[in-house]
């Protein structure tokens, strides 16, 4: 295990900003994930860390140690990649033996970390076995063996299941979950995927070009996300997002506006510069619940998706303004209806017009709901 630590981190390709002033404490045995869109930074940060790349500026400590120049060996790194990146023509065994012998480990001590590792990922009957006669997650288990066999003090993850199919990404997710659990060794994994990040990280930290956005727990990436933008991607499916207008109701908070809505008061106090400016709301599609109507009042249902355990309303208004809202399943509306929505004010989100969160009012919060119609 190992504490890692980085410092106003930064790196460039020529002209062209890939990392920008990036700072993170990662803790002793702590499982981060480093999540965000493609070219955000995310495999370059983790190469970063491995030392694959040279940082441009800034320091980057494991265990209170310097380690900018360091080699990946040195660092005490193991890293699991996208490919499985196995040799063909060798077993199970010399694939997971590979790096210890390539640092001239003794015989003795090359068997013993091999079943050692073997007996953890549940590889034991399968070290004769050549990679081609392994499953997909077989064989990603067998790289993730090559990595550990070594004890390292941080194992380094880049996007390990994306060639899996969903079962075997299941599986696989779980198996590293169960590894970290028994090793408790610090790690970081790298995904483009969210539900990798929320199911398996102790902290998220979301990249977005080349800065972080957020860094904290799943929760709290998921019901106080810190800008629009975490906001839209943690979540399946995507926030509802509106443009509204929003005046200071003092300590209640504040009351907002929105085309052919109703008034609200939401629990969001508004700074001073901002009542004048379009603000955004934003409401989960589980914190939206519909309510059956006549006549061309609300939303028409354009779609309707059955996901056995529930149902997801695809909603349009007059004006074209879409939104998503979750129902039971099987749901009691159907496509072509209409409904108005109603949500909890205390689940809603309000973003200033640079895409912040705006902080609670004072009052605190109400479970009172609120009626979009």
């Amino acid at each position: 295990m190992a504490s890692l630590t980085l410092e106003k981190i930064n790196k460039r390709f020529g002209a062209t900003r890939v990392i920008e002033d990036v700072s993170l404490e990662i803790g002793n045995g702590e499982f981060v994930v480093f999540v965000g869109p493609s070219g955000c930074g995310k495999s370059t940060l983790l190469r970063l860390i491995a030392g694959l790349e040279s940082i441009t500026h800034g320091e980057l400590t494991i265990d209170d140690q310097r380690v900018n120049d360091l080699t990946p060996p040195e660092r005490g790194i193991g890293m699991v990649f996208q490919s499985y990146a196995l040799y063909p023509h060798m077993s199970v065994y010399d694939n997971i033996a590979f790096g210890l012998k390539l640092a001239k480990s003794a015989k003795e001590t090359v068997d013993e970390r091999v079943r050692q590792t073997a007996t953890i990922l549940q590889l034991d009957g399968l070290l004769d076995r050549l990679p081609k006669a392994l499953s997909g997650g077989q064989r990603q288990r067998v790289a993730i063996g090559r990595a550990m066999a070594r004890e390292p003090k941080i194992l380094l993850f880049d996007e390990p299941l994306s060639n899996l199919d969903a079962a075997l990404r299941v599986q696989t997710r779980n198996e590293i979950a169960h590894l970290h659990e028994r090793l408790g060794s610090t790690m970081i994994y790298v995904t483009h995927d969210q539900v990798e990040a929320m199911t398996l990280a102790d902290r998220i930290v979301v990249l977005n070009d080349g800065h972080i956005e957020q860094t904290g727990t799943p929760r709290e990436l998921y019901e106080k996300p810190a800008s629009r933008f975490v906001a839209g991607f943690i979540g399946s499916p995507t926030m509802n997002f509106l443009t509204v207008k929003a005046r200071s109701e003092g300590e209640s908070g504040c009351r907002i506006t929105v085309p052919g809505f109703k008034e609200q008061v939401l629990p969001h106090r508004v700074p001073v510069g901002e009542e004048n400016r379009p603000l955004t709301l934003g409401v989960r599609p589980e914190h939206l619940t519909p309510v059956a109507t006549e006549g061309e009042a609300g939303f028409r249902i354009v779609n309707v998706e059955y996901l056995g355990s529930e149902a997801y309303l695809y909603l349009e208004r007059s004006d074209g303004e879409a939104l998503v809202c979750r129902s039971e399943a099987p749901s009691p509306f159907a496509r072509g209806e209409r409904v108005t929505l109603a949500f909890a004010s205390h689940r809603a989100h309000l973003f200033d017009h640079n895409g912040r969160a705006l902080p609670l009012a004072d009052a605190g919060r109400t479970d009172a709901p609120a009626t979009m119609s």
